[in-house]
């Protein structure tokens, strides 16, 4: 594809990229800025005395509440957890992101695993020490005020009649998705009346997590209150997911958020843009191009081009930075992939809401096999050619020479 940019969002990139960083913006300050047009800036000395709380941003038109990290400062996170301990179970992904994030916030966080096992283990590289903050799972939940779940879904399903009598009354429960409680008929998991239930959802892996806290960024967020025991459960999960390392955060439900998380995964973000590279891969190849055109033409460009042009800037901007030729072809094509996309979507959606999808993932997580299943389906993607070919062109980035 050709990608001439035109003059004009070329100086504007390199004005951005050449710009002094004076400020790390906020989210809703971004949001504000996007939407009113440019002025000429004049120098002005002058102090604005912000009121913190709950935003009302309009999305498209949907006015929505957001709630940034500036909302739960370091020092009133420190006092409204200063009576806590938030035992966190299960050191994954989200433990080990979620986890390390709360400890750099310098909440009073402990981690239960299985003892000696790989992630006893992992905690204990991270410097997590055993019998001071690091535990087994039952002593954890004893010691723990807030036990945050970060279980995979398939054990939350194993565990949870050995847990639940454990979270007496008093303690909150977290999770950091909706699936267990939601789909309480295949996973079993029936919460506790007496309790607060509460969910924070960040927005990507817990790798994720850890590497914008440590940028000073933040992931984005949603979070959900299940059941409201306390009255405090609301304002327990914005601090909690501020404390986890989010940068802002907007309110859901946890049916709403198991619903978007499992039909995102397997549409747009993960499933559904592999079938698309295969299939364009593939038609190239068949047609006689060269593996490493397929793959440039198809993935590289999209990743290391396009992608970051519409996290950055939107669509527009993407179609602004390209010829009149892309652009105009794009804008065809991507009316007929809507139309013959969307079935699929509506499918999926329907596939996730009625537990199909629930009940396939528990079929599949409970074999004995699973993992040996799972490493033979990687395997399989590893020596596709997409991927060999992959590979090879990652290794011609200058930045791995």
């Amino acid at each position: 594809m050709a990608t001439q940019r035109s003059s004009r969002a070329l100086r504007l990139a390199l004005r951005q990229a050449s710009a002094p960083h004076v400020q790390q913006r906020t989210f809703v300050s971004a949001v504000k800025a996007a939407s009113r047009p440019a002025v000429k800036q004049t120098a002005v000395s002058s102090f604005v005395q912000q009121t913190r709380g709950a935003k009302t941003v309009d999305f498209a038109g949907d006015k929505e509440k957001v709630y940034e990290r500036d909302d739960w400062p370091r020092d009133k996170l420190l006092e409204y957890f200063k009576n806590d301990t938030l035992a966190l179970i299960g050191y994954g992904s989200q433990g080990h992101g979620q986890g390390l994030n709360l400890r750099d916030n310098g909440m009073n966080v402990i981690v239960g695993v299985r003892k000696d096992g790989a992630s006893w283990k992992e905690a204990e590289q991270d410097g997590w020490v055993p019998g001071t903050n690091l535990f087994d799972i039952d002593e954890a939940i004893g010691k723990g005020t807030i036990i945050m779940n970060l279980l995979s879904d398939a054990a939350q399903s194993s565990t949870w009649p050995h847990i639940k009598p454990q979270l007496t009354k008093g303690k909150t429960l977290y999770f950091s998705h909706g699936f267990s409680p939601v789909f309480k008929k295949q996973t079993g998991v029936e919460v506790p009346t007496d309790i607060d239930v509460i969910l924070v959802a960040p927005k990507g892996s817990g790798r994720t997590v850890r590497t914008l806290f440590r940028e000073g960024r933040g992931i984005n967020s949603s979070f959900a209150v299940f059941q409201d025991v306390t009255g405090k459960a609301d304002e327990k999960a914005q601090a909690l997911g501020v404390a986890i390392g989010s940068g802002y955060l907007y309110k859901t439900t946890f049916e709403k958020e198991v619903y978007s998380d499992l039909y995102g995964e397997r549409g747009c973000l993960m499933g559904g843009i592999h079938g698309m590279f295969l299939a364009q891969y593939e038609v190239l190849r068949e047609k006689g191009h060269s593996p490493s055109e397929a793959f440039n033409e198809t993935v590289e460009e999209a990743t290391q081009s396009l992608y970051p042009l519409i996290g950055a800037n939107g669509m527009d901007y993407m179609y602004a930075a390209c010829s009149t030729t892309a652009r105009r072809g794009a804008i065809d094509w991507s009316k007929k992939f809507k139309d013959t996309l969307k079935p699929v979507f509506e499918e999926l959606y329907d596939s996730v809401k009625t537990g199909k999808e629930t009940q396939r993932t528990m079929e599949y997580a409970g074999r004995k096999d699973y993992r040996e299943a799972f490493e033979k389906e990687m395997e399989e993607i590893r020596e596709m050619e997409i991927w060999r070919a992959g590979k090879a062109v990652r290794s011609l980035r200058p930045e791995n020479a």
